[in-house]
């Protein structure tokens, strides 16, 4: 069949993958809950019965704050398919993100997943006038009712011909969902994206890679665009989606179900490769040899090009090392999609050599979100690059190397803000991404950094602090960094070290690791990181070196808000946090730095 609306997955799912057995799985009192797509769809069909019967205006918004769980899916394909809006919510945000989005939203119904997050929103729920119902996903909170109660009113007042009627009656251009975008600066924006928008990402990701197969491990926040896009596409493609416990629980899961396909972000993949490293210097003698031999021929694997004599050390490389790593991560990907911020080539190459195939892709929520991302035909894949644009995308570079796009994906506009709207989406169509890039001769794109995050010293030197930063946490030790230094004499830095790999480095050189304080305060780990900030300055230019840095003992997290749920660091959210630091390092107080 056609699928013209997104809810549409749904009955093409049925239809193609009835052999099937599991759409949706999630791990429950250590065993994995399955819902078939018989199941699946019938509870979708349940809620949307439920819905329809609160009486509340067509086409009226409708929130979801939850972790990743099939009832997420359920919900999302419900009021969707029962006229309503999706309105997806991120569990991790702050209490004063929640209110922004309840007032801007203005929605009529919220789902709340868990205590935690009911905490936040509760003393907010007198404020909202318009809210006319709260669910609870899972027990009943004693003032307001759960999604089994709504499932049940369902079952006993079936409206299958209303809702048929309101499903043969929503268009393909009619707004499907608004995401609130959780990124790096100021309050949420509201992107709103049709079923056009998000059913033209299926059918152009649908001919990227030749041969997906049938299960696919979730992690991901799925109130995030990319996450969500690939959900829809794994039922799309008529794949089993198991979601991950937790990110702690990721390796454990992969040993269990074997997945063939996962979404990632550089991080993730980084933290692998680093525990990869670090597994190395427990080897002796000879097999520590042999051991990181491998692990440098890894990164040395090209997709085109390679001498036979690399291949075949590959081949014994694979034989006595890879081998043993692939098992260890389930031995069964087919592909790995990293997406979210730039990955290393170097990477790439070592990942893709080892048998986790990595295709990277780009875009963002008011591209609905993917502009383009690595492809299986000719010139379709390049590490170091995000692949070809789209079909039906145009790509083109504007002013100061910005990205733009012009195509299906572009969104509606933002919810309520048509003045917002005119200043991302100009008056010929074309979507201005913020992000500056470049293309290589055969068509692959590149992106090179923020538009907003650039800045000049006061040399009139120009510094892109996302490339320095990309460069400098390649090593194992620095797991995040902010780079500063507008209009000033040099760059400087604040560094959030890998604790892990400092413990890991202290019992092996017989430091006795104290709290993160004192580890990063003892001499000998300053002179590491000394050492360590040396080596990658001799990499960058002589402008972009960092002079002076500043190391803390806090580590970054989307939780704690200096991260996006995609592990971007905020800058001005870090940028206020170290205040007092970044005036030490430029030598100034906190009244001068601040004007």
């Amino acid at each position: 069949m056609v699928v013209t609306r997104i809810f549409d997955i749904l009955t093409n799912y049925i239809e193609k993958y009835p052999q099937q057995e599991v759409a949706l799985a999630c791990k429950r009192e250590g065993h994995w809950k399955k819902y078939s797509i018989r199941e699946y769809i019938e509870l979708v069909d349940l809620v949307s019965y439920g819905l329809l019967q609160l009486n509340i205006e067509p086409g009226s918004n409708i929130g979801i704050v939850s972790k990743n769980r099939p009832e997420w899916n359920i919900l999302d394909m419900a009021i969707m398919q029962a006229g309503f809006v999706s309105i997806p919510i991120y569990p991790t945000i702050s209490q004063e993100e929640y209110r922004h989005i309840l007032q801007h939203s203005e929605m009529k119904i919220i789902f709340i997943d868990g205590e935690d997050i009911f905490s936040k929103i509760r003393p907010l729920l007198p404020e909202f006038t318009k809210l006319r119902e709260v669910f609870m996903i899972d027990a009943e909170s004693g003032e307001y009712r759960c999604l089994d109660d709504l499932i049940h009113t369902g079952r006993i007042n079936s409206l299958s011909n209303q809702l048929e009627s309101i499903r043969s009656r929503i268009q393909t251009e009619d707004l499907a969902t608004i995401i609130y975008t959780s990124g790096t600066t100021g309050n949420p924006k509201g992107v709103m994206l049709s079923h056009s928008n998000l059913v033209n990402q299926l059918y152009s990701l649908h001919m990227t890679p030749a041969e997906w197969s049938k299960t696919a491990l979730s992690f991901l926040p799925l109130c995030h665009a990319y996450e969500r896009m690939m959900v829809y596409l794994y039922q799309f493609l008529g794949m089993s989606v198991y979601y991950a416990e937790s990110i702690e629980m990721i390796g454990a899961n992969i040993k269990e179900i074997k997945p063939t396909m996962m979404t990632c972000v550089p991080r993730l993949l980084e933290k692998i490769y680093d525990k990869l490293y670090l597994a190395g210097l427990e080897q002796k003698g000879l097999k520590k040899v042999i051991y990181f031999w491998a692990f440098r021929t890894a990164t040395r694997y090209q997709l085109e090009g390679m001498s036979p004599w690399l291949k075949l050390k590959l081949n014994i490389a694979d034989k006595l090392i890879y081998s043993k790593w692939r098992a260890a991560i389930g031995g069964n990907f087919d592909i790995v999609v990293s997406g979210g911020s730039a990955l290393q080539s170097h990477m790439a190459s070592f990942f893709s050599a080892i048998g986790m195939p990595v295709f990277e892709g780009y875009g963002m929520s008011e591209a609905s979100p993917v502009i383009a991302v690595s492809q299986r035909v000719p010139h379709g894949r390049k590490f170091g690059t995000v692949g070809l644009p789209l079909p039906g995308v145009e790509v083109k570079l504007g002013a100061f190397n910005e990205i733009v796009c012009r195509g299906h994906n572009v969104m509606m506009g933002y919810y309520r803000d048509p003045e917002l709207t005119s200043q991302v989406i100009d008056q010929d169509g074309w979507l201005h991404t913020g992000d500056t890039g470049k293309f290589t001769q055969h068509g692959q794109l590149i992106i090179t950094g923020r538009l907003k995050s650039i800045f000049k010293t006061s040399y009139g030197k120009y510094v892109n602090p996302q490339l320095i930063e990309s460069k400098f946490t390649e090593s194992p030790l620095f797991e995040n960094m902010l780079v500063v230094g507008e209009n000033k004499k040099f760059v400087a830095a604040i560094i959030s070290p890998d604790f892990a790999y400092l413990q890991t480095w202290c019992q092996k050189h017989d430091i006795i690791p104290g709290n993160k304080t004192e580890i990063i305060e003892h001499p000998e780990v300053q002179k590491l990181i000394d050492k360590t900030a040396k080596k990658y300055n001799s990499l960058v230019s002589k402008h972009e070196q960092i002079k002076k840095w500043h190391v803390v003992a806090d580590q970054w997290t989307p939780e704690a808000g200096q991260l996006s749920p995609t592990l971007k660091i905020k800058r001005e959210v870090l940028e206020k946090q170290y205040v007092n630091e970044i005036a030490a390092l430029f030598g100034q107080d906190i009244q001068s730095l601040e004007k």
